[in-house]
C-alpha cells in the first residue's frame, strides 16, 4: 500500500505546505497489469508481468491544465515500456527504502531520480510491491515557473541522461509533500495552491540535480544487444524464437547475450522470451472476441503443448488461461 510518511520531519524548504489538502484526487485499482498501465491518465504503456502471483495495481492521481502528479503501486515485478505526453518533462521519484529499479537498463540508487522527455520511449523493470511518485509538466509551463523564480534548466540533462542524483533531504521532503497532497484523507485546498505547491517541488529537485549518465562504453553495447533483441522479437511475436536465434540475430556469443538481459533487465534471455509471450497471451485473453478460445489464442503465441502452457500461466499469473478469458477476478 502506500507508504505516506506522516512521520517525515516538516522542517525546511517545504515546511509551509506540510499541512496541504487537496480537491480532485483520482483512485483507481486493477487487477492485471496492462489494464492497471492503461489506467494513468495520457500515458502509453505495456506492462509484462515478470514475477508469480496475482497481480494489484493502485493510482493516485491529481491531474492539472499541464501538470500531472501520482503515485503508483504494483504489487508483482513488471518490464514497463512507456512514453509520456508529448512536450512535457517526467520525473519519477521511487519511495524510501524500496529494491532497486532501472530505466533503460540503469539502476535507480535510493538517491536517484528517473527522468525522461515526452513522446520518448522508455523501459522501466520494477520490483514487487514498488512505489513511484511521478510529476509530468508541460515543457513551456516549466520553463515559464523556472524563470519566474530564477532556476536556470539544463535541458540536456533532463533530456539524455534518465537518472538524476538528487541530495537525500530534498527527496525526503519532496516525497513528504507528495504524500500530503495525494492523500485521499485530507480536505480540500484551491487547485491552484496545489498547482503552485507541486511546481515548487519540482524546481527545488531540478536546482538540486546532477546528472548520473552511464559510465562504461560496456553499457552501451550491452543496451544495443538487448534493444536489437527485443526489436526482433516485436516482429516474429508468434513464432517460437529461441536464444540460438537472437545469438545470430545481435551478433553476439550465448554469454554475452545472457549478461547483458541480466544487466539491463534484471532476468535472463530465455526468462525474457517465456515470459512476453505468456503476456502475450494474457493480453489477448483479456481483449479476447466472443467465440475465441485459449488453444487458439496461446497457438498464435507459438505454445503448442497445452498443459505445459496451462501451468505455466497459472504459476506467473496466479490463475488459469481460462480464467481469464471468462473475466479477471475482482
Amino acid at each position: 500500500m502506500l507508504n505516506l510518511m506522516m512521520d517525515a520531519p516538516k522542517q525546511g524548504f517545504f515546511s509551509n505546505v506540510s499541512n496541504a489538502d487537496i480537491s480532485k484526487v483520482r483512485l483507481s485499482e486493477a487487477h492485471d497489469a496492462d489494464l492497471h498501465a492503461s489506467n494513468l491518465t495520457n500515458w502509453q504503456q505495456e506492462y509484462d508481468q515478470t514475477s508469480r502471483g496475482s497481480f494489484y495495481g493502485r493510482i493516485v492521481e491529481l491531474p492539472f491544465d499541464g501538470l500531472q502528479v501520482f503515485c503508483e503501486h504494483t504489487s508483482q515485478a513488471l518490464q514497463q515500456k512507456c512514453v509520456v505526453w508529448p512536450n512535457s518533462v517526467w520525473l519519477g521519484i521511487p519511495l524510501a527504502g524500496q529494491e532497486e529499479s532501472r530505466i533503460n537498463g540503469l539502476t535507480i540508487h535510493s538517491n536517484n531520480i528517473m527522468c525522461r522527455p515526452g513522446d520518448c520511449d522508455f523501459q522501466l523493470s520494477t520490483p514487487q510491491d514498488y512505489d513511484l511518485y511521478g510529476l509530468v509538466v508541460d515543457r513551456s509551463k516549466l520553463i515559464k515557473m523556472a524563470a519566474i523564480h530564477g532556476v536556470d534548466l539544463n535541458w540536456k540533462e533532463l533530456t539524455e541522461c534518465g537518472r538524476l542524483g538528487v541530495p537525500d533531504k530534498t527527496l525526503e521532503e519532496v516525497r513528504f509533500v507528495l504524500a500530503r497532497l495525494l492523500s485521499l484523507q485530507n480536505n480540500t485546498t484551491p487547485p491552484r495552491l496545489q498547482q503552485d505547491i507541486v511546481m515548487m517541488a519540482l524546481l527545488e529537485v531540478l536546482k538540486e540535480e546532477t546528472p548520473q549518465p552511464a559510465k562504461t562504453q560496456s553499457y552501451y553495447h550491452r543496451k544495443k544487444v538487448v534493444d536489437c533483441a527485443r526489436q526482433f522479437l516485436d516482429h516474429h511475436l508468434d513464432e517460437p524464437v529461441t536464444v540460438t536465434q537472437l545469438c545470430e540475430v545481435t551478433n553476439v556469443s550465448r554469454r554475452t547475450l545472457q549478461y547483458s538481459f541480466e544487466s539491463i533487465l534484471g532476468i535472463s534471455p530465455i526468462q525474457y522470451l517465456r515470459i512476453s509471450r505468456l503476456n502475450g497471451v494474457r493480453r489477448n485473453l483479456v481483449q479476447a472476441e466472443k467465440g475465441q478460445s485459449v488453444s487458439d489464442i496461446a497457438a498464435q503465441w507459438g505454445f503448442w503443448h497445452l498443459s505445459q502452457f496451462a501451468k505455466d500461466y497459472k504459476q506467473l499469473f496466479g490463475e488459469t488461461p481460462s480464467k481469464t478469458l471468462t473475466g479477471l477476478s475482482g
